[in-house]
């Protein structure tokens, strides 16, 4: 591979006040109007936290555990009320969800990458009241759009169900000591240019991408790839249901056609899908690949695992000088419908957007934007940080209008029930990328029809 002349780092001029609340596309989030629906339950909308003795619990998945120290510190503020916190892997807390919320005992707070069904089937709590109690039309629309649903089914635009524990960005970690021995001195700028540096990788004998797919967590890389090609907002409109919209996209098949590209170049470890996502975040912070596809929740591990040796950057474009396209969103949790403490849990919920504690929290463990309104004072960060960086580029995604969401998010089961399996044979060579995008379609349509 021919050396290339070094390239100019990305600006980080970016100011951080632009960061509070930047999730989601350009969407308009429909606020609730007069006549909003009544709590469920038959529950008086309160914003005062009782004093008597409260215990809640919350239902999240494994490697998160910003929920441990945001409850450890509201039971600090609030001693009457402590917090039970069960945990399970994303692929089984997202098809389980449905079940729990609907039992007899179920979560007060559950962690629900997608909202599915589970609105027509009254199970998640509608916050509209809530919204308008507390105030919350004072935070970004943009940040609430993807939390919301409407009569249709149709995500972006209704009545809100959700909120973040933290709003992400993803990117592209680098192991600064291998890029040194590499030659390589600052991030690709381009999809070609970071090809090239897996090629140097590769014939150096250094893994190119550390990557994991027993739990799909791959699909980091995959929909990174597609993000380069595809129309954006024709993408969110198939992640949010729209009538018409389609998986099975030109951009879509040449993002997976490439990954399956670098699968045939021995671009991922040779055992991928024996890898869960803890392993393949370990190997990395062990020094174990050149690159690796993440989200800024791993920032305050990765730092601490490999100190100044490591950089985090966003998806270069495909060509050179385009806007970047990230996939990000909120770390969304939706209270359930039958909790018997809905007033305390969404008051939790809103001390994390508001209390300067738990913004810090979210800063400080997951690296995401605290969200809320934007005249919250920010969370402070360590200068040259990996977290200091990732508030930037979510400024940058933001300035440049390039959110997406996850396309693990689109349905209750297209996550476990295709693109897990599909990923699986992709990554390994096993599928064209065309029959990968063939198949997640199919899927799709089983869950929510062809609209």
């Amino acid at each position: 591979m021919n050396p290339r002349s070094p390239r100019s780092r990305r600006g980080a001029s970016l100011a951080l006040l632009a960061i509070a609340g930047l999730t989601g596309a350009a969407l308009t989030g429909c606020a609730p109007g007069s006549a909003a629906p009544v709590a469920q339950n038959d529950v008086e909308v309160s914003t005062e936290l009782t004093t008597d003795p409260v215990q809640l619990t919350i239902a999240d998945e494994t490697g998160f555990p910003v929920t441990d120290k945001l409850t450890e510190e509201f039971t600090k503020q609030h001693p009457n009320v402590t917090f039970t916190i069960n945990r399970d892997t994303f692929q089984n807390l997202t098809a389980n969800a449905p079940k729990l919320l609907a039992s007899s005992t179920p979560p007060d707070l559950i962690r629900l990458p997608t909202l599915g069904d589970t609105v027509r089937d009254g199970l998640v709590a509608n916050l509209d009241p809530y919204f308008d109690a507390y105030g919350w039309s004072a935070w970004p629309a943009s940040q609430l759009a993807p939390l919301r649903m409407n009569d249709q089914g149709v995500r972006g635009s209704g009545s809100l169900y959700q909120l973040g524990l933290g709003y992400s960005i993803t990117g592209i970690y680098m192991n600064t000591t291998l890029a040194s021995r590499l030659g390589i001195d600052s991030p690709p700028q381009t999809l070609a240019e970071l090809e090239a540096d897996m090629a140097k990788a590769k014939a150096a004998g250094i893994l190119p991408i550390m990557a994991g797919d027993k739990d799909g967590v791959v699909n980091f890389v995959v929909q990174a790839a597609m993000n380069q090609y595809v129309d954006k907002d024709q993408f969110l409109s198939w992640m949010f249901n729209e009538p018409g919209a389609r998986y099975d996209e030109p951009g879509n098949v040449e993002g997976a056609e490439l990954v399956r590209k670098w699968a045939d170049a021995g671009y991922f470890p040779s055992d991928i899908n024996a890898i869960d996502y803890f392993t393949f975040t370990s190997r990395f912070s062990a020094g174990e690949g050149l690159f690796t596809f993440n989200g800024n929740w791993e920032a305050a591990n990765y730092q601490k695992a490999l100190g100044s040796n490591v950089e985090f950057f966003l998806v270069p474009p495909a060509e050179a000088g385009a806007n970047h396209v990230a996939m990000g969103a909120a770390n969304s949790f939706s209270v359930a419908a039958k909790s018997p403490h809905i007033n305390e849990i969404v008051y939790f919920l809103n001390w994390v957007h508001t209390d300067p504690t738990a913004r810090q929290i979210i800063v400080d463990v997951t690296g995401a934007s605290p969200g809320g309104d934007p005249a919250e004072a920010l969370p402070t960060v360590q200068p040259g940080s990996l977290i200091e960086n990732a508030l930037k580029m979510s400024a940058q995604i933001g300035a440049e209008d390039g959110q997406v969401d996850f396309m693990a998010n689109t349905t209750a089961g297209i996550y476990a029930g295709s693109i897990i399996p599909e990923s699986q044979l992709l990554v390994t060579s096993q599928i064209t990328g065309q029959d990968f995008v063939d198949r997640v379609q199919k899927f799709y349509e089983s869950e929510v029809g062809t609209k």
